[in-house]
């Protein structure tokens, strides 16, 4: 039976809200897990770029997991600077995967979302990555292991919240490297973009 609906789980601080969708037809499918941008800011998972990105989640065949952090919402808790939310995303995870059991698991975060989603990276394993506008100049991505599954990174040129050029050397300097997508003319929340958006990520991730 098809899932549409918005639920509350256990969290680790209390309940997280979490709104869980499936894509058309029967049979096994990936699940992705979506991370939304800074909570602090107005970061939901109701968020157009979080939005976009789990409509071609589904159009690739993926049930999709959005919710949101501690403190958003209708998610118990307080803002924990990205520890607690990291263990957030490790308890959402751990739902999906009984959920929907022997399902490959897709990651992916919009901006603090990114880097959220890429601490966590190396304990989940999942079978592929996305980042979109991952924010490498705000915090300590030095810490972070290196990725070592198949990976890719969407950035914005005309980012005003990320600089572009740093996410570009970052993506630069990594082994193994992600598929990089720059898409010239996009801010930081793709406005007017966000179909273009969802399109290079589909074409992509598939190809991962």
């Amino acid at each position: 039976m098809p899932d549409n609906t918005e639920i509350l789980i256990p969290g680790p601080a209390g309940d997280l809200e979490l709104r869980v969708e499936s894509p058309d037809g029967e049979g096994p499918a990936p699940v992705a897990v979506i991370c939304h941008p800074h909570p602090v800011y107005g970061g939901t998972m109701s968020n157009k770029v979080v939005h976009i990105l789990a409509a071609g989640f589904r159009e690739l065949g993926a049930h999709t997991v959005r919710f949101n952090f501690r403190g958003v919402g209708r998610s118990a808790g307080e803002f924990d600077n990205g520890i607690g939310e990291t263990d957030d995303l490790l308890a959402v995870v751990a739902w999906a995967q009984t959920r929907f059991p022997g399902s490959p698991l897709w990651l992916a975060g919009f901006s603090f979302g990114a880097w959220i989603a890429l601490k966590a990276a190396a304990q989940l394993q999942p079978e592929r990555l996305l980042l979109v506008a991952p924010p490498v100049d705000m915090y300590d991505f030095g810490l972070i292991p290196e990725v070592s599954v198949p990976w890719m990174v969407i950035q914005g040129g005309e980012d005003e919240v990320v600089s572009a050029e740093a996410v570009s050397k970052w993506v630069a300097q990594r082994q193994p490297a992600p598929r990089f997508v720059l898409l010239d003319s996009a801010g930081h929340f793709f406005h007017g973009q966000l179909n273009v958006l969802k399109e290079n990520m589909k074409t992509e991730f598939q190809a991962l």
